[in-house]
């Protein structure tokens, strides 16, 4: 797909930028839930489980059409963090939901929800170089060394006035943009909800087609935390096959260039393994030689760091073929991301037409 055969629809953007801005950390899934409840409308029936995994079945998808069942996954949570305890002072020391670099976080804006379910504003902070002694000063910052500050002045005026309580959590206070000229997209969270709304997009895409095969969404919980949310949904739906969308960190501005396998405006990536899966070789095979032969956007990438939902679904039930379709992201796991309307796109065209293709003898193939 050439940039200038992409159209960008509002609609999406719209709903990317609504799933970016949802403060949804690890376990309180419920903000991104509301999200997909409203632009999933009309693409069947929607639950949710009581981990806050939801489920998308669309109608006519049923385990008596013989057809094989193919589900969707993308996961619905973010890096977070959550309450502790509040100190004598009134600062909130806090735990990590989900992977982050400490040294990233000195001086970056929060959101704490409080007793009341507002989000608050807040800045995680560090003591100043003012009053390190000299063996502090260059140390490696950890967790335990930062706090959250709302702006209270005791323990007290922290919880009665700001509503602070342990266990509640605490997102980045960041707000979706995007520069249209360039198409960039910056904003939190693009692990996974860039992934949740390809799968949405994928979806309706193919709502009226009569498919050789059933579809199944799944906005799965907590993966930021171990995989857990598709340990359960995998048993509720299980699928003969499976798509995993991802939000996947892009490589292009600090990789030796023959390196580079998920960059920037280059299609998503496909992986062949990373330290928690090996996808289904033919599977991988077969998705990109079909790539290929329509002109679709696509990158390949053997990744020694990493992991995903796929991990799990492949190993359960029978053994589920899994690939993994990425969209590149730089600096996941951090405040900001970076992506792109392009690289969204070719996704949602690359599995679109993937779809269109499977049978039950080719799934058998796998």
């Amino acid at each position: 797909m050439k940039k200038e055969e992409m159209n960008i629809d509002p609609r999406c953007l719209a709903m990317i930028r609504d799933l970016s801005n949802a403060p949804s950390p690890s376990g309180f899934e419920d903000e991104t839930l509301a999200v997909v409840r409203q632009y999933a409308e009309g693409l069947g029936e929607i639950k949710e489980d009581r981990l806050r995994n939801l489920y998308i079945r669309p109608a006519g998808e049923n385990r008596t059409s013989g057809k094989p069942l193919l589900m969707l996954d993308a996961h619905g949570d973010e890096v977070g963090f959550m309450v502790h305890s509040v100190k004598d002072n009134g600062t909130i020391r806090f735990v990590t939901l989900g992977g982050w670099d400490p040294g990233t976080l000195p001086g970056s804006k929060v959101l704490v929800r409080n007793a009341e379910g507002a989000f608050i504003p807040g800045l995680i902070a560090a003591k100043p170089p003012h009053f390190m002694k000299a063996a502090e000063s260059g140390a490696r910052t950890e967790i335990s060394d930062l706090v959250i500050d709302v702006g209270a002045r005791s323990k007290e005026e922290a919880i009665r006035d700001f509503g602070i309580r342990v266990g509640e959590p605490i997102v980045p206070d960041v707000s979706f943009q995007y520069d249209e000229k360039h198409d960039i997209m910056t904003g939190k969270a693009f692990d996974c909800r860039i992934g949740v709304a390809a799968l949405i997009e994928t979806m309706k895409r193919l709502a009226a087609e009569d498919l050789k095969v059933d579809l199944a969404g799944v906005v799965s919980a907590q993966e930021e935390v171990g995989d857990r949310g598709i340990k359960v949904a995998v048993n509720q739906v299980r699928p003969d096959i499976a798509i995993c969308f991802e939000g996947c960190p892009a490589d292009d501005t600090f990789t030796e260039p023959y390196a580079i396998q998920t960059a920037l405006k280059k299609g998503p990536m496909l992986r062949f393994m990373d330290v928690s899966v090996i996808c289904s070789p033919r599977y991988m095979r077969y998705t990109l030689d079909l790539a290929e032969r329509l002109g679709l956007a696509v990158q390949a990438s053997v990744r020694e760091g990493g992991g995903n939902n796929g991990a799990v679904i492949t190993t359960a039930l029978d053994g589920v073929p899994v690939i993994v379709i990425g969209i590149p992201v730089r600096y996941i796991h951090s405040h900001y991301g970076i992506t792109s309307y392009y690289d969204f796109e070719a996704a949602v065209r690359l599995a679109t037409e993937l779809i269109r293709s499977l049978d039950a003898d080719i799934i058998q193939s796998f």
